[in-house]
């Protein structure tokens, strides 16, 4: 049969974690910072350890400032979980292709614009020849529109293509170099 337990009863670390739920580093951390009294080198005692716990857990602020802080603290924690939450979501939205970063637009934009630039810088080499050919100003301007019209016509086709976005997250975010990783394992 078991002892009784009393007012003296006297447990180790491991034996006072385990009633309590907690872990021994958790003890040992509640012993330093005087939430819990030792009785002696890794022995507490039971009954005011137990009670020293449960008044740690429901322990009021003592001070309107101490109120404030405990507050502001709980407002802290709310705004980084809603923060963490966020961030969590935008990525989600992000690994589905419904929302970009800035950086990656950017360099989408990049491409875009080093097509047009390719297309304006080819221009002239491709219209040397036929405007020298031309016999009045109006025919050469007209050969001039005809290519510009043309070139515009290829540039309103260009569309968003996600698979080059989703190249662009891959390798930002190295997500290739762990797939071929984990398949190596």
């Amino acid at each position: 049969m078991a002892d009784k337990i009393t007012p003296d009863t006297q447990v180790s670390t491991t034996e006072l974690a385990c009633v309590l739920g907690l872990t021994d580093r958790a003890i040992r951390k509640m012993a330093e910072t005087g939430k819990l009294e030792k009785i002696s080198k890794g022995r507490f005692a039971l009954c005011g350890s137990v009670q020293q716990y449960i008044k740690t857990l429901y322990k009021k602020p003592e001070t309107v400032e101490d109120a404030e802080l405990e507050k502001q603290k709980k407002t802290a924690e709310v705004t980084l979980k809603t923060a963490k939450a966020n961030i969590a979501e935008m990525e989600v939205e992000e690994l589905r292709g419904k929302m970009h970063r800035s950086e990656d637009v950017a360099a989408m934009t990049e491409d875009l614009i080093y097509t047009i630039r390719g297309a304006l810088m080819a221009l002239p080499g491709r219209l040397a020849i036929d405007t020298a050919a031309a016999k009045t100003p109006a025919e050469a301007a007209d050969i001039i529109r005809k290519e510009v019209s043309f070139m515009m016509r290829n540039l309103a086709e260009y569309r968003y293509d996600p698979k080059k976005y989703e190249e662009r997250v891959r390798k930002r975010m190295n997500w290739d170099a762990e797939a071929e990783d984990s398949d190596d394992g």
